[in-house]
């Protein structure tokens, strides 16, 4: 029986050295990289999403960076069939695709496909956006979290279009979002998975790192890259783009909703929570290999691994 073509998904929370060790992994093996990030998709948004530089680029590739303008919209099913494409393209010419990045939806997606869910239903939208306005977000939250805590688990209580989508799907179906998920049927994949995780074995060390790569992000140039976009005059806080960590945050201080300080710390705490939730992705994935990311050893565990991975057959 002829094996299935090894695919490396290689996840791990915000600022753990995703990027560095996917790079390792392209010296040592015949790896092609697609990168698995929400906002590296968009063009000129590249200090906040920690985007590769061409150094690092012309030495690894990425695919599925820079292909769209802010402005357009993508969708997690649109990832999974440019993925798959992708995919197919590399085994095709004998290498190994490897998937990278924190979008921890997109990995989701990819391996389990998008469940059937209803269409948008106008009326039960606006009257979730009644109650909104009267009770706030976090209220309705709180609600989703009685409904489904398992979505709920993975919505933040301030980010209005999930909570909005998710009690609307239960309103419409009398289902929580997290069951039908569960039950989609899914066609089985030509592939064979070696799913890695990076993260730091300390929260707090984590939390140090989030701290100084925003610092870091501030001095070269983010506050203005975000201005650049501000100014283009086609982009609203509405946008899929604008609502990224960090670029949410700075877009409300351009527009003088807060200070620059209080936009730096709601964009650090922002970004801490986000992590938390891939976090909590993660732990739901099963066969993964774990592997800290301040192991003095990380780099040389990570290619054995992969090394010993590759050798077996399926």
């Amino acid at each position: 029986m002829k094996s299935l073509p090894p695919v490396i998904l290689l996840m791990g929370p915000t600022a753990s050295g995703k990027t560095a060790l996917a790079v390792e992994l392209v010296r040592h093996f015949p790896c092609d990289i697609i990168s698995v990030d929400s906002a590296m998709i968009y063009r000129g948004m590249d200090i906040g999403t920690a985007k590769p530089g061409v150094d690092i680029l012309r030495v690894a590739p990425h695919r599925l960076i820079d292909i769209l303008d802010p402005a357009e919209h993508y969708s997690a099913g649109n990832f999974r069939n440019d993925a798959l494409a992708h995919m197919a393209e590399i085994s095709a010419a004998g290498r190994v695709p490897l998937l990278t990045g924190g979008t921890m939806l997109y990995f989701h997606v990819l391996q389990y496909g998008l469940a059937e869910l209803p269409v948008a239903a106008p009326g039960v939208r606006a009257e979730i956006d009644d109650r909104a306005a009267r009770q706030g977000w976090p209220t309705l939250h709180a609600e989703l979290k009685r409904m489904d805590p398992a979505a709920a688990a993975r919505i933040h209580p301030h980010d209005p279009q999930r909570i909005q989508r998710a009690l609307e799907i239960y309103y419409v179906t009398g289902r929580p979002m997290s069951e039908l998920h569960a039950r989609a049927a899914v066609q089985a994949l030509p592939y064979r998975f070696i799913k890695l995780a990076v993260t730091p074995a300390d929260r707090a060390l984590l939390h140090a790192r989030i701290a100084t790569r925003f610092q870091e992000m501030l001095a070269a140039g983010f506050v203005e890259e975000v201005a650049r976009l501000e100014r283009r005059g086609d982009l609203t806080s509405a946008h899929a783009s604008m609502r990224a960590v960090g670029y949410r945050q700075l877009w409300e201080y351009l527009r003088g909703m807060c200070t620059q300080v209080e936009a730096v710390n709601r964009s650090i705490v922002a970004t801490r929570r986000y992590a938390k939730r891939q976090l909590t992705w993660l732990r739901a994935e099963a066969d993964v290999q774990w592997f800290e990311s301040d192991a003095p050893q990380l780099a040389n565990n990570v290619r054995t691994a992969v090394a010993r991975a590759l050798a077996q057959q399926s």
